[in-house]
């Protein structure tokens, strides 16, 4: 299937396994690189050598690339962040690609869209590309991604470990959404079909947690239904709503089995750190019986269909900038209200009992030395604001990542990394 994917020429106007037909500019080498996903038509996924030959040669091409090294694995694999835009822009998309090592299909829509948008040459790329920065991690978890796992060396979950930081893969992507604020995080991944009841080509989900102001998630939610399904559909995709089985024959939802609100889910993160988070689940099992017989077919249905996902996003991007900036930028503000209750529990779509509210949250928190030794650095990585005090340290609330701190510090949050003294002296 050939998406017909349509956001502004901004990735390529053919299918994303096809030779780009747009010109590459003066700079460039006469023949954009090609993944080697594309070059055997979806036999094999693209290697982490030629990930690398690919990114230097975008990052030659053109002056609107830079690829950078923000961390590196335990095996020794590097993690790179890829900007791609004409000049700094207020506007700052992230895409996290393929968190889970056996999840392919995004890292490949996310490779071929960088490369798409370094050789493009069109006015409405270049007028996007002035105002909005894309940053892409391609591969988010190499590890996992050379042994084929879902985590990484250690077998850990990264997608678990946004709250903690425990993992250098964590650590890295936290370390990006602190120094660049992005307005809206897109997480791609891939999920196994249940027949019947959970099938569709695409599912996606907005953070739940309820942590996440309302505009933000208001926001999040036009993204999805106003934009990535509506892309996918026009290319002839089913969509849904991940996490939620639903009857065949009434669509009603039925079962509720992912999706929930835990703040250690980068989705949820997003929203907790005032973006608007989208998960993207493409489907790895055939759909045909064409796709059964041939393994290439599939893979490359399973790549076009983010493709298309991928448009409906940079539509987004353009049409709603200002309403995302308005969105983001007050929620970053809010915290220094100091105003509200702080959920430790609940979802958008399950109400918080009494005992998962926080209802008059402290001051702040006070920690001994011991225990701000201990988490100092996944504070700093969270960009959590803290007062050194003479014997340890001193977390207010009235700051930007206000919802953050009890998530980390509360003795009644599950996730909690120690047990702050509250401070409750008003």
């Amino acid at each position: 299937m050939t998406p017909r994917i349509r956001s502004l020429a901004l990735v390529c106007a053919t299918a994303a396994l096809a030779a780009p037909l747009l010109t590459a500019p003066a700079q460039a080498t006469p023949t954009p690189p090609r993944t080697g996903f594309e070059e055997t038509n979806g036999a094999r996924w693209t290697t982490q050598p030629e990930e690398q030959d690919l990114l230097a040669a975008v990052d030659r091409a053109t002056g609107r690339v830079s690829v950078d090294r923000i961390g590196t694995t335990k095996k020794d694999r590097p993690l790179r962040l890829v900007r791609i835009g004409e000049r700094p822009a207020k506007n700052t998309v992230l895409l996290i690609c393929s968190q889970h090592g056996d999840e392919p299909s995004g890292r490949e829509a996310c490779l071929s869209t960088i490369r798409d948008l370094a050789y493009a040459r069109d006015k409405k790329t270049k007028r996007f590309l002035s105002r909005t920065t894309l940053l892409v991690v391609p591969t988010a978890n190499p590890d996992g991604r050379a042994a084929d796992t879902r985590g990484n060396s250690d077998g850990v979950d990264i997608n678990r470990d946004h709250l903690s930081l425990r993992t250098a893969e964590a650590r890295a992507m936290a370390a990006v959404i602190r120094d660049r604020k992005p307005d809206a995080i897109y997480d791609l991944h891939e999920y196994g079909a249940t027949p019947k009841y959970y099938d569709k080509d695409l599912f996606d989900l907005w953070p739940r947690n309820l942590n996440t102001d309302d505009a933000v998630h208001a926001e999040a939610q036009t993204l999805s239904k106003a934009y990535v399904r509506p892309a996918a559909g026009r290319d002839g995709y089913t969509t849904g709503t991940y996490g939620i089985w639903t009857d065949p024959v009434t669509g009603d939802p039925i079962k509720q089995t992912a999706g929930d609100g835990q703040e250690r889910i980068l989705r949820n993160m997003s929203g907790i750190k005032h973006a608007a988070g989208l998960l993207i689940e493409s489907r790895v099992d055939p759909l045909t019986e064409a796709e059964k017989k041939d393994e290439a077919l599939n893979n490359r249905r399973r790549v076009t269909s983010q493709r298309s996902a991928l448009g409906g996003l940079l539509d987004y991007t353009d049409a709603r900038r200002g309403e995302l900036e308005a969105a983001t930028g007050a929620a970053r503000a809010k915290g220094f209200l100091d105003r509200g209750p702080v959920y430790i529990g609940g979802a958008d779509n399950d109400p918080a009992e009494p005992s998962e509210i926080i209802q008059d949250p402290p001051c702040g928190y006070r920690l001994d030395a011991a225990q701000y030794g201990d988490i100092k650095d996944e504070l700093a990585l969270h960009g959590v604001t803290v007062k050194r005090t003479k014997t340890g340290a001193y977390v207010p609330l009235r700051q930007s990542a206000r919802a953050l701190v009890p998530l980390l510090l509360d003795e009644r949050a599950p996730y909690h990394m120690v047990t702050g003294r509250p401070d409750m002296a008003c």
